[in-house]
């Protein structure tokens, strides 16, 4: 069975950069997908990574990250300096992060209208019968 777990943004925006990773590496390595309101700074996602490969083992195989967030290119001056303002009080907000483990996530693809995640189904340990 495949699951889904939404993290609001505000149960994240007071932890550390830390907590955060650890928060949402926990929920990874539980075999749930992860869809997280806004999205880490740079370097949390640097960290998580890095995290992440010193964590791999037998049972963990990495995870698969996306970030999606609106394309700010296309906006005009005013819209953009609304955007950034925005931005600056509520943090980030804007857009989500898909965080699933790599033996369930094979692959995130993302355009403008869609985004596709390929999984496989886990592993699950057979019983004796």
């Amino acid at each position: 069975m495949l699951t889904l777990q939404f993290i609001p943004y505000h149960e994240i925006e007071h932890l550390s950069s830390t907590q955060k990773i650890l928060k949402l590496l926990k929920v990874a390595k539980e075999d749930k997908i992860v869809l997280l309101e806004g999205r880490l700074k740079k370097q949390e996602e640097t960290d998580l990574i890095k995290i992440t490969m010193e964590e791999i083992d037998d049972r963990f195989k990495g995870i698969e990250m996306s970030v999606i967030y609106p394309d700010k290119q296309d906006l005009i001056w005013y819209e953009k300096m609304k955007r950034n303002f925005i931005s600056l009080v509520l943090g980030n907000r804007e857009g989500f992060t898909i965080i699933g483990p790599a033996s369930i996530v094979r692959e995130i693809r993302k355009d403008p209208n869609k985004i596709q995640l390929f999984t496989t189904e886990p592993k699950t340990k057979k019983r004796k019968k």
